[in-house]
């Protein structure tokens, strides 16, 4: 997976190709998938979600620049593979799901997995996780039609949001680094397909 489906389409950082070498992916899918757990694809997790492709995982921890020492917020729990990712490369990953079902499931597996430095949530994950911010990165797994308010000023000074912009029928992938207090830039990275943005709890 790494050699064919990551490497050769252009990721390059080395700590993030070693990271998605450690992870067994099959932990994370459902065990009808079990046999699609490396394939370079979205698999579904259940309530309308999916497991994101290993590409998108790694192009986004790689334009996050990611790095030990930062603090992270994952957006969309979901099965709980990207924060495992995540983790690998980051102090401290706090991740939010608004679905409780996924949120517990997400919960046992990386428990199960024994990583210390991962804080589950249950919540809104557009509204971040206000008590635990500022974060030196945010990495949202659902597209909206803009990256929500309240994710950006809860970037850290340096910090950078990698998220997908967009609707049906397009979106991007946008990185978005805060510079000073009122000062941001922004870049689109890719085309991308996420499911969208949902908001409140179910």
């Amino acid at each position: 997976m790494v050699l064919e489906q990551l490497a050769r389409r252009g990721i390059r950082d080395s700590d993030v190709l070693r990271a998605m070498v450690s992870i067994p992916r099959e932990s994370f899918v459902p065990p009808a998938l079990m046999d699609h757990a490396y394939d370079d694809s979205a698999l579904p997790i259940g309530d309308e979600q999916t497991i994101s492709q290993p590409w998108i995982v790694a192009r986004m921890a790689e334009a996050a620049r990611l790095a030990w020492g930062d603090r992270v917020l994952d957006v969309g729990t979901g099965s709980g593979y990207a924060a495992a990712v995540y983790a690998q490369l980051a102090s401290v990953v706090y991740t939010v799901e608004r679905c409780e079902r996924l949120y517990r499931r997400a919960q046992a597996v990386l428990d199960g997995l024994g990583y210390d430095n991962i804080q589950c949530a249950l919540g809104d994950g557009s509204l971040g996780l206000v008590n635990a911010a500022p974060f030196d990165a945010i990495l949202v797994a659902a597209a909206d039609d803009v990256v929500p308010d309240a994710l950006i000023e809860q970037l850290a000074i340096g910090g950078r949001l990698v998220a997908p912009v967009g609707d049906a029928r397009g979106q991007k992938l946008v990185r978005i680094e805060r510079l000073g207090r009122q000062r941001y830039a922004r870049e689109e990275l890719a085309d991308v397909r996420f499911v969208p943005l949902r908001h409140g709890l179910v």
